[in-house]
């Protein structure tokens, strides 16, 4: 039946608003009026009449949802409203140590205690945190949490997920969060399909959910089904509760989780934690924990944040996956410093939806603390995105063929002899490490050399661990310098380039021969001198020449060097191999960039130095750090005598105590803002 154009308009309207519901049903309700193949038919009609009047076409239109061409590359984004990431809980003494706080810091505000407070459980779904824009009712953006101020700009792949409304039922102006996730089913489905096709499998829906985000194509994301749970409003109308704020988010549109429970006390939360720990497999999705708030939204803001949390919130993971498994060898690793590292390679386990095959033992301490032996039975264990490590050996499976672990005495790499370093941990108990004496060892070079291109110092894209090692092992390079003399000739035949991929590292490696002075003195890898400390020195010295012909007691005087750095700078430099490293540097072509220094002179804080510690109430360490230096002042790492303050905020570690035995003034939150005012 032929349509004119106003007639095709109202049809069009009706079709959009009827679709709309049936959706709605569908993907958040999980029910249908009508059957699929009917509302197929409707979306079909809806398609049909926008290619006769592309006009008619809106960006809300269910027609829509899938784009027609590729992205080049996904767009980075910046929050308009900060990413919060929650502490964690994994016991009910750690939940009431956590209420307890909440608590004491509402009394601390209000100068009352409250007898009790009511809490909001949601289920802790593991799948990817996504942010929603919304203007006007109408979807404008969605984007990757990133680092929590920065994303990047997936709207287009967003768009594809059924259950995420392109226009809300009231036309407002908001941003809210929630997740993204694959089903169980769905994960089986494409497994089978990768590993058909000779692709490595996804280990868990999360990361089937990320790397299908992150397709550049949207019409692949859209035949794997995605779906999600929205939990949040971060900005716009928000109501006095989190329960009403669930609520409204429903009466948007937005497809909420309904297994939600309101608890009066904490012995409520435990027996929601306690039930959903052996519920959580009856779901599609997965589920690895309940997120608790506090329900009162004016008790929230009471509340606040911490420097990286909410503390009126938290997320009350279920016990750390654990799993046995049998330790097949233990070998050393050599890193950048000569430090040996023993490391366990395991019969392959499953823990936390990953396959782990390997542990980090730390040092040869923790082996004798175990009582470790090659070819034993152990526990480990991975909790959240901790490395997963062994906790526990089960002697009564030995067998009498299981091999002890020997220290070894000298270097695996290079052969040379190992030396002992006792070390203070941050608990203030002593252990051994073991290291190697050559400082021209292989391994320590290529820890070295990846050291130099990281991100932090010479920034050299397309020049991973992989290539590095390569480098080395076809004889390309003996160190970082003989990067820049690499050309597209040397590497075009080598494996795993082409001329391309070639063309891309030399290109990489000329783009960043023009450096900071701070960044150069980063690259060089000196013990004990991080991002931090190459600042201040590059701040002080102004020049390589200056800085390289520095006594100790000149080195005293920048801050944040005490006896340790300027010790490690001095033997540094008194190594002839070291300082021909350096003008073999500027002679391949590396430029130092002339040194801007960080306006000291002119700021309310020049010439003091600070130290932080803990965790600040209203901004993040990153934060704290830039308003200290735009007013001239210095962040150092480490506590001297020359420190003029230490910042404490919640939680402080050592540094703290440190501060309080020299005598260092110590800031707590109240007296650091009134001080950068």
């Amino acid at each position: 039946m032929f349509m004119n154009h106003e007639e095709a308009k109202k049809r069009a309207e009706k079709l959009r608003q009827e679709i709309n519901k049936y959706r709605y049903q569908y993907h958040v309700l999980d029910k249908l009026d009508i059957s699929e193949a009917a509302l197929d038919s409707l979306k079909k009609e809806l398609y049909d009449l926008e290619a006769q009047y592309p006009d008619l076409i809106t960006p809300d239109s269910p027609t829509q949802r899938v784009a027609g061409e590729p992205l080049d590359k996904f767009v980075k984004v910046k929050h308009q409203v900060t990413q919060w990431s929650f502490d964690d809980a994994f016991s009910r003494e750690d939940m009431e140590t956590w209420q307890d706080k909440v608590f004491n810091y509402i009394e601390k505000q209000t100068g009352k205690r409250p007898g009790a407070i009511d809490y909001m459980c949601e289920l802790k779904i593991d799948g990817l945190h996504m942010v929603f824009t919304y203007e006007d009712g109408t979807l404008k953006q969605a984007a990757t949490r990133g680092d929590g101020k920065v994303g990047e700009n997936v709207t287009q792949n967003i768009r594809t997920i059924e259950s995420v409304p392109l226009k809300l039922n009231e036309p407002v102006n908001a941003t809210v969060e929630g997740e993204v996730w694959l089903g169980r089913k769905m994960l089986e489905r494409i497994n089978k399909e990768r590993a058909k096709a000779g692709e490595a499998v996804f280990a868990n829906p999360r990361n089937a959910a990320a790397g299908t985000i992150r397709q550049l194509d949207s019409r692949v994301v859209a035949e794997r089904k995605l779906d999600t749970f929205i939990y949040d409003i971060s900005s716009g109308d928000v109501p006095p509760t989190q329960q009403q704020e669930l609520e409204r988010l429903e009466k948007w549109g937005f497809k909420v989780n309904k297994h939600r429970r309101l608890c009066k006390n904490l012995n409520e939360v435990v027996g929601v934690w306690q039930e959903w720990q052996k519920k959580k497999e009856s779901q599609d999705y997965w589920i690895d924990g309940i997120v608790i708030k506090v329900n009162e939204r004016r008790l929230q803001e009471t509340l606040g944040y911490t420097g990286k949390a909410p503390r009126w919130a938290i997320a009350f993971k279920f016990p750390a996956e654990q799993g046995t498994t049998v330790v097949e060898e233990v070998y050393v690793q050599v890193g950048r410093t000569g430090a040996l590292t023993p490391v366990a390679r395991v019969r392959p386990v499953q823990l936390a939806g990953t396959t782990v095959t390997h542990s980090t033992l730390h040092n040869f301490d923790e082996i004798e603390r175990l009582g470790l032996k090659v070819g034993d039975t152990v526990i480990m264990e991975k909790a959240g995105d901790v490395i997963p490590k062994i906790v526990e050996v089960l002697p009564r499976f030995r067998t009498g063929h299981e091999k002890k672990i020997p220290v070894p005495t000298k270097c695996p790499v290079c052969g040379s002899p190992v030396k002992n370093r006792s070390l203070e941990s941050a608990k203030d108990t002593k252990s051994v490490a073991l290291y190697c004496d050559n400082p021209s060892c292989f391994a320590q070079e290529l820890e070295r050399i990846n050291h130099f291109v990281s991100k932090h110092t010479f920034d050299i894209d397309h020049c991973g661990v992989k290539i590095v090692e390569q480098l080395v092992n076809e004889g390309l390079i003996k160190d970082a310098a003989d990067l820049f003399t690499l050309t597209v000739g040397d590497l075009e035949e080598l494996d795993r380039f082409g001329e391309l991929s070639a063309k891309n590292l030399v290109q990489a490696i000329a783009a960043s021969r023009e450096v900071t002075l701070a960044r150069f003195i980063n690259g060089l890898g000196i013990t004990h001198v991080g991002e931090e400390t190459a600042e201040d020195i590059a701040d002080y010295f102004g020049t390589l020449e200056k800085f390289m012909k520095a006594s100790e007691e000149q080195l005293f005087e920048v801050n944040g060097v005490g006896d340790k750095v300027a010790k490690a700078i001095i033997e540094y430099f008194k190594d002839k191999k070291n300082v021909a490293y350096v003008e073999k540097l500027l002679a391949n072509g590396v430029i130092i960039k002339k040194q801007e220094t960080r306006n000291k002179k002119q700021g309310k804080l020049a010439g003091q130095s600070f130290v932080l510690t803990g965790t600040l109430e209203s901004m993040s360490r990153d934060e704290a750090k830039g308003k200290i230096k735009a007013l001239g002042g210095d962040v150092n790492e480490s506590v001297s005598k020359n420190t003029s303050y230490v910042v404490a905020g919640e939680s402080p570690g050592s540094k703290y105590d440190k501060a309080k035995k020299l005598g260092v003034k110590i800031l707590d939150k109240e007296g650091f803002l009134r001080l950068i005012k």
